[in-house]
C-alpha cells in the first residue's frame, strides 16, 4: 500500500520525536529538547518532566523563530567558513545548544550550572544521535 503524504509527514515526525527522547536521555542537566523548522515552527519537543518554564508560548514562539532567522541565515556563509555545526547561548538561567542539521534545528536548553567539560560530553553524545 503506498502511503499518504500525511502518512510519510506523521513518520518523520514520529522518528524526530523519538530522537528527542534520546537526547533528553543523554543528561539529567538537559531541560527541553525540540526541533524546530526553518521558521521556526516547532515540529516535536518535550520537556522534562517537573522543570520550570521560562518562557511562555508566545515567547517560545519568537525564539525558536529568532534562533531559526539567525542559524538560516549563517547558511549564506557556509561556503566560506564552513558548516554551522552547533551555537551555543549562555544565558543567566540557562544554556541553549542549536544543532542545524538538514534544514532542522535542534534545540536543546540545558541547566545553566553545567561545567563546560560536562556541556563538551552532552554534546559529543548529542552529535552522535542526529
Amino acid at each position: 500500500m503506498v502511503k499518504t503524504p500525511s502518512e510519510k509527514w506523521q513518520e518523520g515526525i514520529s522518528s524526530y520525536r523519538k530522537k528527542c527522547q534520546k537526547i533528553l536521555l543523554v543528561s539529567h542537566s538537559i531541560r527541553y529538547v525540540g526541533l524546530i523548522n526553518e521558521y521556526g515552527r516547532t515540529m516535536t519537543g518535550i520537556i522534562k518532566p517537573d522543570t520550570k518554564i521560562f518562557l511562555k508560548s508566545e515567547s517560545a514562539r519568537n525564539e525558536f523563530f529568532l534562533i531559526s532567522t539567525l542559524l538560516s541565515m549563517r547558511r549564506s556563509n557556509d561556503h566560506a567558513i564552513g558548516n554551522l555545526d552547533f551555537a551555543i547561548f549562555k544565558h543567566n538561567k540557562v544554556t541553549l545548544i542549536a544543532f542545524l542539521r538538514k534544514g532542522y534545528i535542534y534545540y536543546i536548553s540545558v541547566n545553566k550550572d553545567v561545567p563546560q567539560d560536562s556541556l563538551s560530553k552532552i554534546i559529543s553524545k548529542i552529535r552522535k544521535l542526529i
